[in-house]
């Protein structure tokens, strides 16, 4: 079998033994349940995988064929133990994981088998059961290291004797361990780049000075509080990520730095200049007690002054969502003047204002879902508040309009989610008695739409032209009751461009509704409604995906499968319908459409008197039961019907012959003729 590898090279792969694979000058002995490292591979290795098999040991002399290897990988393992001269005949080994084996139980002979490596670069230790002294241990004499990764393992603490040696570290992982303290363990890696202690126990960060870190992951641990240390120096930190904590603030950030992200989901934050109940907190200080030894500091932050603490202007992504935010501070976005994605939802925000003076100009995607906004204002006329802005979602709050003109200079808007909100489509249709038109949202002539969402809005029979000058190609209409109860004539704008089309739950019951006129759809949902027949109009459309679960549809056309939509189908959704199980002929036809899935066919069923029946499986005296409904009614009438007739004549036949005689006698009375006997 040919394969092509690294630089495009064609090579064949080459059983060793030990059914091990060989390609250029890898080879892969992964999953091969072996006990020890095969001494028969190719001389040249340089790269060798042993992962997922049984080795304890690995011996002095168990690499010495081999001392061209750069790579070698015995993950998942049962490792126990390297004896102190493994690595001698491969010194220039660069790359060497050890992860998801038992290096806890002999480790001090393992790191005097590693002080041989000073070429490693790369060093995986991670699920091995070793606390911080064990890891001291095994690292200290490797001072080559640009990558180290002791995640899953039971580090407690972490403090400046662990790391000592490691002064060409970039990269260092320790996501998933035990540590609740960390004192100055990272001050000597002037070089450290990357840093993870995600899924700790870390109550709190304080006095953060790694100026020289680019990447911090602290995600899930316990934090409250994160202070960065008072400096004027530069810090080169690009990402910070201090989401799923418990932090009570917005972080306190170095003053001077490079930050592109900051990740603040699921915390308990909020912003204390107002509250809800009117109280200022504008000049309430917080002082933080910081013991470090002997030594105490206390450092003074005012709550409301540390927003205009640290420089914002490179931020381009900022996620708040999943805190306790109800309000943002004056000037709050106007220090994010790069900030291109801002995730605000699942917060408690009543009101929201789009000033110019926040110069969002970058800003590509606002999500405000899933508030409580009664209020969005804007500076209406203001050309550039979100002249950028490309996916605006405000689903699930409370708002019943927007501010006139929003879109009207968002020359790029593409997507729009205003589900789950009472808001109706301009323009209104005319209502007797009422004097004011009740507020709507305008979409006309915003070009660039393609994704609208009105799903759960209230939409009341729609009528004019809502969609005039839009090009929409997706639209979820679903969850409106009343949406459809003037048909789907004021689609009219889409005809040319709607490709999916979700009408979920919109009461929709008469099969007569036409969308013959919608030519080029794709995807149509139409889930949750009151069908009791195949909308005929359907046939003629080329869908690919077609939904029409929770139904009342008692059968498919027979020639559907037949039809332009059968043709055209790749995907179909058809269970909880009650299905007759004496018309199952669309389904067979349907079996045989080459290229159609139907996902949910397990949970088609059919109905035959009180039973549901697989229509797959249908047992053999429902088949022949049905085989009489479908017989033609006439030869079953004449079946019935002839052994009463027969029945009849035999009777008639019994009662002339005793009769006979009597008739005769009577008829020679009345008419005087002498019988000839």
């Amino acid at each position: 079998l040919a394969v092509g590898w690294g630089t495009g090279a064609v090579a064949a792969w080459a059983p060793p033994l030990g059914g091990c694979k060989l390609v250029e000058s890898t080879t892969d002995c992964t999953g091969r349940l072996l006990s020890s490292i095969p001494g028969n591979l190719q001389g040249d290795t340089e790269e060798l995988l042993l992962d997922d098999n049984t080795i304890q040991v690995l011996g002095n002399a168990s690499l010495l064929p081999y001392i061209q290897l750069c790579h070698l990988s015995l993950t998942r393992n049962r490792l126990e133990l390297i004896e102190p001269g493994a690595f001698l005949s491969s010194p220039g080994l660069q790359e060497l994981s050890l992860a998801d084996n038992l290096l806890f139980t002999n480790y001090s002979l393992t790191a005097a088998a590693l002080s041989a490596l000073q070429a490693l670069r790369t060093l995986d230790l991670a699920g091995n059961r070793l606390t911080e002294d064990m890891v001291s241990v095994l690292v200290c004499n490797l001072s080559s290291l640009e990558s180290l990764s002791v995640a899953r393992n039971v580090i407690m603490r972490l403090d400046s004797s662990i790391f000592t040696n490691l002064t060409q570290l970039l990269e260092l992982n320790l996501e998933k361990n035990y540590i609740f303290e960390i004192d100055k363990a990272f001050e000597g890696l002037q070089r450290l780049q990357r840093l993870n202690i995600a899924y700790n126990y870390l109550p709190c960060l304080v006095g953060f000075g790694l100026t020289q870190l680019r990447v911090l992951n602290v995600s899930n641990n316990i934090i409250e509080w994160f202070l960065a240390l008072e400096s004027d120096d530069l810090f080169e930190l690009e990402v910070l990520d201090l989401s799923h904590n418990r932090l009570l603030f917005f972080p306190v950030l170095p003053r001077h730095n490079k930050l592109h992200s900051l990740l603040l989901q699921d915390n308990s934050m909020s912003f204390y200049q107002h509250l809800p109940n009117g109280t200022s907190l504008a000049n309430v200080t917080v002082q933080f007690l910081i013991i470090d030894g002997n030594s105490t500091n206390i450092t003074t932050v005012r709550l409301w002054d540390e927003l205009c603490y640290s420089n914002l202007s490179s931020l381009r992504l900022l996620d708040m969502s999943q805190n306790q935010v109800w309000g943002l501070p004056e000037g709050f976005l106007a220090q994010m003047p790069s900030l291109t994605h801002l995730k605000l939802n699942q917060n408690c925000l009543e009101a929201f204002h789009l000033l110019e003076e926040d110069s969002l100009a970058m800003l590509a995607e606002l999500d405000l879902s899933q508030n409580r906004l009664v209020e969005l204002g804007a500076d209406v006329g203001v050309r550039d508040v979100l002249p950028n802005l490309q996916l605006f979602n405000v689903s699930a709050n409370r708002l019943r309009a927007l501010p006139p003109g929003l879109f009207t200079y968002t020359r790029r808007i593409t997507t729009v989610d205003l589900s789950h909100n009472q808001v109706n489509l301009c323009p209104q249709p005319d209502v007797a008695g009422e004097v004011e038109s009740p507020p709507c949202v305008d979409i006309r002539g915003v070009e660039t739409l393609t994704h609208l969402s009105l799903a759960g809005c209230g939409l009341r029979g729609l009528g004019g032209r809502p969609f005039q000058g839009t090009q929409l190609v997706h639209l979820d209409l679903s969850d409106n009751c009343q949406a459809l109860s003037g048909g789907l004539g004021w689609l009219q704008d889409l005809t040319l461009t709607l490709q999916v089309l979700s009408l979920r739950n919109t009461s929709l019951s008469s099969a007569t509704v036409d969308f013959s006129a919608l030519s080029s759809l794709v995807r149509l949902d139409l889930s949750g409604n009151s069908l009791t027949a195949f909308p005929a109009s359907l046939g003629a459309l080329e869908l690919h995906s077609l939904d029409l679960r929770d139904n009342c549809l008692a059968a498919l056309p027979a020639t559907v499968a037949r039809a332009p939509l059968g043709r055209s189908l790749r995907e179909l959704y058809l269970s909880r319908n009650p299905y007759n199980c004496c018309t199952l002929g669309w389904w067979d036809a349907l079996q045989h459409v080459e290229g159609l899935r139907v996902p949910d066919g397990p949970q088609v069923t059919c109905s035959h008197g009180a039973r549901a029946l697989s229509p797959g499986a249908l047992p053999q005296p429902v088949l022949q039961s049905c085989r009489w409904q479908e017989a033609d009614l006439a030869l079953l009438y004449l079946v019935l019907a002839l052994p009463t007739c027969l029945t009849l004549l035999v009777a008639f036949v019994v009662v002339f012959l005793m009769l006979k005689e009597r008739l005769l006698k009577m008829l020679k009375n009345r008419c005087g003729v002498s019988s000839p006997y």
